[in-house]
């Protein structure tokens, strides 16, 4: 037997140690995403204050691509954690698949700073696009997007690793919840590629799924109720 393959007491219920191991796990998940979503504000604190005869609006101006990737970055993640926090609310153990799914999402987001930082430099030199850098902020939230639903879908084929009768709280593959995340995991490959041609649009694409999430889910919430 495996180190991360799930096992049981003669009582069925996991094991102490095996309860532990998990909750460390979610507690270094929570500690990284903490370390990382704090990296995206680091280009802000370089900005210079208003110079003689310039104003705070005149700065925030001119670095507004900065501004502009840093909430996108910041929302998202907010976003990408909260949906992952559900996931791991329901578990109660993980195994070596679930293991490296969650380092390669941690490894994502802790990498996201860096073509942050080029994403907003490169908008307020107008020269997004040029390069890749458009391509590889957008598919770094696509990456992230993606290995989180991989995540959840990993969880609802195995039942042991949740909490018990939580298997239906889980999203189901029919279920409108797992779809918004390869919405939100194909749009960001999509928009990747429009930032290489129309840049200008790019964030406004990615704003725009917000309010799709949310009418997705009170449409899916009201069918649910309907059915019940």
């Amino acid at each position: 037997m495996s180190d991360h393959e799930p096992r049981r007491d003669s009582t069925g219920s996991v094991p102490p140690e095996e309860r532990r191991s998990f909750d460390r796990l979610v507690n270094f998940t929570d500690a990284v995403v903490a370390i990382g979503i704090t990296l995206q504000l680091l280009p802000l604190i370089d900005i210079a204050g208003p110079a003689a005869g310039e104003t705070v609006w005149s700065v925030l101006a001119a670095n507004s691509g900065q501004i502009t990737a840093f909430l996108l970055s910041f929302i998202v993640v907010i976003v990408m954690w909260i949906t992952h926090n559900k996931v791991f609310n329901v578990m109660q153990r993980y195994d070596g698949v679930t293991l490296i799914l969650n380092i390669a999402w941690l490894v994502a987001i802790v990498f996201l700073p860096w073509p942050t930082a080029m994403y907003g430099d490169a908008v307020n030199e107008q020269v997004i696009g040029a390069g890749g850098v458009g391509l590889l902020y957008w598919w770094n939230l696509a990456l992230i997007s993606g290995l989180g639903s991989l995540i959840a879908i990993h969880a609802w084929r195995h039942p042991e690793l949740l909490e018990p009768g939580a298997a239906e709280r889980l999203q189901s593959p029919r279920s409108v919840n797992r779809w918004i995340g390869w919405l939100y995991f194909t749009s960001f490959i999509a928009i990747g590629i429009v930032s290489e041609f129309l840049p200008a649009i790019a964030p406004y694409l990615a704003i725009l799924l917000l309010p799709l999430n949310r009418i997705l889910r009170s449409r899916h919430r009201r069918t649910s109720k309907e059915s019940a």
